[in-house]
This record gives C-alpha cells, sequence and structure tokens, in this order.
C-alpha cells in the first residue's frame, strides 16, 4: 500500500500533530503533508494517513483524532493524544528507520513513550496543567513549539502553515536527538556491565570513556563501587556518582582537601604528581595520567 498524503488539520497548531508528522514523514518522505479540515481530506482513503483531525480513531482506516467522545485511552486509562496513537501505531517501524537495533526496539519505543510521549498526551487533553512544571512552565516542549505560531495580527494568509513547516524540522531534530541518545545508552550498558565484572569488589569503576553508567550500575547492584575513572583527551578524570537523577548528592564526595586547587596546590594537598584540578563542589577530578588518576581514586576511596 503506498501512502501518497499525510493528512492533518489547518489553522494553529499543537504539539501533538507537530510531533505526529515528524514521525510519519520520516516514514513517508514522499507523501504530502496536507493540513486541511475539508472533507474530502479527512475521509479515510487506502492512499492516506490522518491524524488529530476527522472525529475518528480507526487503525485498520489509518485515521487516528483523539477528540470525538468516547475518547481513546490507554490499557492504564490515561488519554492519548494524536502523539500516542500514532507512536503505538508506527513508532517501532520509525526506530527501525533510525537504524535502532533490533533488540532494542522494544524497549526503546516504551522508554520513549514513557519519557516523551506520555506527557504531551497528558498536556494536550488537559489531564496535567502545565503548572505543575512550576516555574519551567513557560519551558515545556508544548510551551516552546506554541511559540513559533504566528503572532495574532499576522495577516498572512499563509502563516500557519507556514509556521508549522518551520517548526517541523525542529521536533524533527528534537525526537531524532533523544533516539540516538536512548540507543547510546543501551551500547553502553553492555560495555558498562563488563566493566563492573572486571572491577570485582573494587569501588573503583574503569570506563574506557565518558558513557553513561548508571542504569548499569543499577542492573548490576553494583552499590559498592563509588567513583569512576576514564580517559578524557590526554586526561584521565575521576568522578563522583549522584545518588539520583534528582539530587546533586553522591554516593561519595571527593576528600575535602582537594576542593577548587589546581595543579601545584592540588599535586600537594594529594600528595600525587600529575594532579590538575578539582572542582569546588568535589564531583569531578583530572589528572594527566591513569597512574596518576587511580592514586588519586585509591585516596578518595580510602577517605570515603
Amino acid at each position: 500500500m503506498s501512502i501518497s498524503y499525510l493528512v492533518t488539520h489547518s489553522g494553529g497548531f499543537h504539539a501533538d500533530e507537530l510531533l505526529s508528522s515528524a514521525i510519519l514523514t520520516r516514514l513517508y518522505p514522499d507523501a504530502q503533508l496536507q493540513r486541511s479540515r475539508d472533507r474530502q481530506w479527512i475521509t479515510p482513503a487506502p492512499d492516506r494517513i490522518i491524524y488529530d483531525v476527522g472525529g475518528d480513531f480507526d487503525r485498520a482506516a489509518q485515521i487516528f483524532d483523539h477528540h470525538q467522545r468516547p475518547s481513546p485511552l490507554r490499557e492504564d486509562g490515561q488519554p492519548f493524544s494524536s502523539f500516542g496513537l500514532i507512536w503505538a501505531e508506527y513508532g517501532r517501524a520509525y526506530l527501525t528507520a533510525l537504524a535502532v537495533p533490533e533488540q532494542d526496539i522494544e524497549a526503546i519505543h516504551d522508554k520513549f513513550d514513557t519519557k516523551f510521549v506520555l506527557p504531551i498526551d497528558l498536556l494536550d487533553n488537559g489531564a496535567v496543567e502545565p503548572s505543575v512544571a512550576g516555574p519551567l512552565s513557560a519551558l515545556t516542549l508544548p510551551a516552546l513549539l506554541g511559540s513559533l505560531k504566528p503572532v495574532f495580527d499576522d495577516a498572512n494568509p499563509t502563516a500557519d502553515d507556514e509556521a508549522f513547516l518551520a517548526a517541523l524540522p525542529i521536533v524533527t531534530a528534537l525526537i531524532e536527538a533523544e533516539i540516538r541518545t536512548m540507543t547510546a545508552k543501551a551500547r553502553a550498558r553492555s560495555i558498562v556491565l563488563a566493566a563492573i565484572e572486571a572491577a570485582g569488589s573494587s569501588a573503583i569503576l574503569e570506563l574506557p570513556m565518558g558513557m553513561p553508567y548508571g542504569a548499569a550500575l543499577d542492573q548490576a547492584g553494583a552499590d559498592h563501587i563509588l567513583f569512576v575513572v576514564c580517559p578524557r583527551g590526554e586526561d584521565w578524570t575521576l568522578g563522583g556518582i549522584k545518588l539520583s537523577n534528582d539530587t546533586f548528592e553522591q554516593r561519595a564526595d571527593l576528600p575535602a582537601a582537594w576542593a577548587g586547587l589546581t595543579d601545584a596546590a592540588l599535586e600537594a594537598a594529594c600528595g600525587v604528581a600529575g594532579a590538575k584540578f578539582c572542582h569546588n563542589a568535589r564531583f569531578i577530578a583530572v589528572a594527566d595520567s591513569r597512574e596518576a588518576i587511580m592514586k588519586m581514586a585509591e585516596i578518595a576511596v580510602q577517605e570515603a
């Protein structure tokens, strides 16, 4: 079956159909994006996918609206927007088109749905208020995308369509960046798990490069590891491990005597030749060689 048209509504736009368009234009790059409320366009046909308009949700007919009553709901009763409906139907194919490894597709599909799609669904349906973001409410993705709409007195009759098309590559870049990050974390996990095994009972985890490691530490239950070392350019870094993504607290801080010191002063404080820098907040230190950073790591473990 050939898809020739991707049809969504005309006029002002919201995050859900804009994000849906990013998914669908990746899968159907030769299809014409048609913004219309004319009945001839929003009536299902084999050559089109209709979303966020049309008053119906029918996967077989390729129409994905959520404004009708009853509206489509997730298994847990939370509402779908058109983005959630499109992601549920086409997300896995989209991940395949982005060359996500087959073994990671299901996990990344679900993670992206939870982290990125569901918040859009909830906001679009009024299931949560933007105010839940507090002082950051004006910086949520729907709010930022809303700022790309034409101003109220723009008399250009094509202003909405032009703004929509200008916003589309922006949301495409954001989605693809998020998927790349999730895919990279999946790659990193196997590397970190192997490094954890190699570390054994040591409190120091050595990695071949900077990479996400938190999920692998949790998966392995490696609570004994306090610090991570890895090369960075010609230097080596020693870093603490945050207790969670919601805090700056660490399993262990670098020694207080090192805080804010550099070069000779830091070498004198820690007794390690080649020590170069320690952040005042004691979450990262730098040395000019692996030998030096490992000595610093051993001292940090002893003091912790």
